[in-house]
């Protein structure tokens, strides 16, 4: 059952690259009307309570409604802006990722951090490789990553064998982001006007800008360990109710055991969903649209 220990309440940006194949800083690249690193920010601050934004030294950058921290020594590579990041997070764990990623799925980072319980490290695994920049993290790997940076291991990976990694399956991903925009990442000139061509054609697939949201309330157990009645949630393209189910994980730790599955992409025996007052639904390939109303109950009070 996940508790307060298992709490992944943070997420962490690293913006201190060199962005020597862009040419110029990947932070301060325009999106639409603000720059990458506040579309970023924006999205993730949408479902996570505390945001660190960790910049080098001396780095430009916009207000962002996150904490920012600086490097202490410059381009020590992710592991030194993972430090730095895990270090000034206010919860037990944290979301990591990069400023050049403008097609996170929140839905996948929620099933990421449902994930947690029982585990140091939640890693998934992508085409071949393991992808240490959209992964969760204790704070108490803290200590590991220091000795790291002293023996000059600037590469997350050394971590892994060292603590409780969960590696996420490919096929476990590809539930919830079939084609894996949640790692395009942009290293050149080329990467970029890639994205921006996708951004123009399908923008609410960027953090934050989803198809919209949706509210939920709460009834009985689900309230009780909320302890509130109600909550909003954002909603990727093509949503489902799994989508909702994850984004309440990651909002509502406390839910996850009692209410919904330890992998967060269900519901337990005893309770059920009802849309817009209409079809009670365990369903979790149910398509949820804008604006729907979800009612989640114990399923002797749904009939």
């Amino acid at each position: 059952m996940t508790g307060e220990s298992d709490t992944v309440g943070s997420a962490v940006v690293l913006a201190g690259g060199k962005s020597s194949r862009m040419g110029r800083p990947k932070a301060m690249l325009p999106f639409g009307e603000e720059p990458l690193v506040a579309l970023v920010v924006r999205g993730l601050a949408a479902v996570f309570p505390d945001v660190v934004v960790v910049a080098a030294p001396g780095q430009e950058l916009p207000e962002l409604p996150a904490t920012l921290v600086r490097d202490e020594v410059a381009y020590q590579g992710p592991v030194g802006g993972i430090r730095y990041g895990l270090e000034a997070c206010r919860s037990a764990a944290a979301f990591v990722t990069s400023c050049d990623v403008p097609f996170l799925d929140l839905s996948l980072v929620s099933h990421l951090a449902a994930r947690l319980p029982d585990h140091d490290v939640v890693v998934p695994h992508w085409e071949g490789r393991l992808q240490p920049l959209h992964a969760v993290y204790r704070r108490s790997v803290l200590p590991l990553l220091e000795r790291q940076l002293q023996r000059g291991e600037l590469r997350p990976v050394f971590l892994y064998d060292k603590v409780r990694t969960l590696t996420l399956a490919e096929d476990e991903v590809r539930a919830l982001d079939p084609d894996g925009w949640s790692f395009f990442n942009m290293n050149t000139p080329e990467d970029y006007e890639r994205a921006l061509a996708r951004w123009r054609e399908t923008p609410a697939s960027a953090p934050g800008g989803g198809a919209g949201r949706c509210e939920v309330e709460l009834f009985g157990v689900a309230r009780l360990r909320a302890r509130t009645g109600r909550v909003s949630v954002e909603l990727p393209r093509e949503a489902t109710l799994a989508h909702v189910w994850s984004a309440l994980a990651l909002k509502l730790p406390a839910l996850v055991g009692p209410v919904l599955t330890e992998t967060a992409d269900g519901l337990t025996a005893g309770h059920v969903c009802n849309l817009n007052g209409r079809d009670f639904v365990r369903d979790g390939s149910r398509r949820v649209a804008p604006g729907d109303r979800v009612l989640l109950m114990s399923s002797d009070a749904g009939g």
